[in-house]
């Protein structure tokens, strides 16, 4: 009779309660660790065996009734709340999942380095700390020599220094295995120089090589130009002038057509026989050609940038276009 009794009570209140707060407070006052059913059921271990056992049944049945009712009624509640509420239209469409996007330069770096593995060039990293022997002496720039003068150089302790072009795997490349060599180095490397526009002190640059028998200015032009052709479409023009890099000879520099005008892209030119020596190729043998170009200028030149700092501004309005 308790357990009828107790039962009834609290399926009254419960079907009185019209908020979620107040329901909360029902299930914590009847079927709470101190709630008055569960004390009823924890009060059972005094009884007759026999009454035990009838009397337990049937205030397990109660329960199961109870959280049934209040499942029942907190959906019922869930829903009128919903139904009266006029902050929240249920027809509106969801909100879009904001993702995730490569950084525009991740993007023309991966494009370019794309381009040249059609062409049968792997890809290869180097260190961003790099020996003064590597970043220099090996690619013709003795001490001393006026040509430092080009990069200028962030010193972490000499010898060592932050890089200031990736031309430095040209040597460690060709020291590491015998030609053929067709390699491309994607990297970060750094320059103590102010920015402006079309300046930053630290930017990334594609480095690329190739070292075999029988190579040609004409092979370094018809790469370069099939590269051209798949990043920026076959109705750019190229050009090629003279221009000086210690470490090739002779030296050029790759320019693009741009409306009326040429913009460069990249210097090029037939790796300097020195070079070669200097990782014991045999320059009789040997030739080859080197190139390297700013990622960042390409994405300029492509998507009509005109400011190379909103590359790592962080503006999330600049970054969502691409």
């Amino acid at each position: 009779e308790l357990v009828d009794q107790l039962t009834q009570t609290a399926l009254t209140a419960l079907g009185a309660i019209s908020d979620g707060a107040a329901v909360e407070e029902w299930r914590v006052s009847w079927l709470g660790r101190r709630g008055q059913f569960t004390g009823l059921l924890r009060g059972l271990s005094g009884l007759d065996p026999d009454l035990r056992r009838e009397v337990g049944g049937r205030a397990n049945q109660a329960k199961n009734t109870l959280e049934e009712a209040l499942a029942r009624r907190t959906r019922e509640i869930a829903q009128a709340e919903l139904e009266a509420s006029d902050r929240l239209d249920v027809t509106l469409p969801g909100r879009p999942i904001i993702t995730g996007r490569l950084h525009p330069t991740t993007q023309i770096v991966r494009e370019i380095c794309q381009a040249f593995m059609a062409m049968g060039f792997s890809v290869v990293e180097g260190p961003e700390v790099e020996l003064d022997h590597y970043n220099f002496e090996m690619l013709n720039i003795p001490s001393g020599h006026p040509a430092r003068d080009m990069w200028n150089s962030l010193w972490v302790d000499y010898p060592m220094l932050l890089r200031t072009h990736t031309s430095p795997m040209q040597a460690r490349v060709m020291e590491a295995q015998e030609p053929p060599v067709r390699v491309v180095v994607p990297g970060k490397c750094y320059r103590y120089e102010a920015t402006d526009a079309t300046h930053e002190w630290h930017f990334y640059q594609v480095e690329g090589l190739a070292v075999a028998e029988g190579i040609t200015f004409a092979d370094l032009k018809g790469t370069l130009y099939e590269f051209a052709r798949r990043v920026f479409g076959e109705d750019r023009q190229i050009r090629f002038r003279c221009d000086y890099f210690p470490f090739v000879e002779p030296g050029v520099d790759m320019s693009i057509s741009n409306d009326e005008d040429w913009i460069e892209i990249m210097g090029a030119g037939m790796v300097h026989p020195k070079v070669l020596a200097g990782v014991g190729y045999d320059p009789d043998r040997y030739t080859g050609f080197a190139f390297g170009m700013g990622p960042e200028r390409i994405g300029m030149l492509k998507y009509g940038i005109d400011d190379i700092r909103h590359f790592y501004s962080n503006d999330v309005r600049f970054l969502r276009q691409f």
